[in-house]
């Protein structure tokens, strides 16, 4: 078998095709950006008022005397010209710390009550 050759016809060109390789150099360039810290340091002083108490306590003390025996109190003074320990006339303990006139069992109404 055999084929004839094929003719050959003038070649058609295309328009061409651009194609690009990118290269990449790298370059570094420093930029200088500075900085400042300022640290403030602030003191506080704290005022704290304190108010102390202190108490205090008085206690008043009364003293009374009730007479229930008849005549003057001889621990009282008695009267003008009595001094402590003395006894009015017919107070002696051997009468029993009677008054003239008055017999056991008499007389034994409280007086008012004498406070100092």
């Amino acid at each position: 078998m055999y084929f004839p050759r094929p003719k050959m016809l003038s070649p058609i060109v295309h328009p061409t095709k651009c194609c690009d390789v990118h290269e990449t150099e790298v370059y570094q360039v420093p930029h200088i950006h500075p900085t400042h810290t300022t640290v403030h340091h602030h003191k506080l002083f704290e005022h704290v008022h304190t108010c102390p108490n202190t108490v205090s306590h008085v206690s008043n003390v009364a003293h009374q005397h009730i007479n229930c025996c008849p005549g003057p109190m001889p621990y009282l003074g008695g009267g003008p010209g009595m001094a402590p320990g003395m006894m009015a006339p017919g107070m002696a303990p051997e009468m029993g710390m009677l008054s003239p006139g008055m017999a056991p069992g008499m007389g034994m109404m409280c007086q008012r009550p004498y406070s100092y």
